[in-house]
């Protein structure tokens, strides 16, 4: 199975079940297992924020959300070319 994960909790899930090696797309925030560093990101922020305080982080998502503009794009290059059998995600919570 080829799986990609949109999530750091759940690529740590796929790393402690032992199918890290069917892992082929992670998000740009997971970091752990080390290991999962090594495997493409298929998703990333929509806008770079280390140049930003919290606030202004927090501000920049509430703007993008109110715009109807999500916080995370996907790399659909990068999707494609991981030809995952399985995606694993969520969806974002309400204010």
């Amino acid at each position: 199975m080829r799986i990609c994960s949109f999530l750091p909790s759940a690529t740590e899930m796929v790393y402690a079940l032992g199918l890290g090696d069917q892992l082929y797309g992670v998000s740009h925030e997971c970091d752990f297992p080390h290991s999962a560093k090594d495997v493409p990101n298929v998703v990333r922020s929509a806008f770079e924020s280390s140049d930003f305080s919290s606030g202004e982080i927090h501000n920049k998502i509430r703007e993008r959300l109110a715009e109807g503009k999500g916080i995370y794009e996907i790399d659909e290059d990068a999707l494609r070319t991981a030809e995952p059998d399985l995606l694993i995600t969520q969806e974002l919570c309400e204010e």
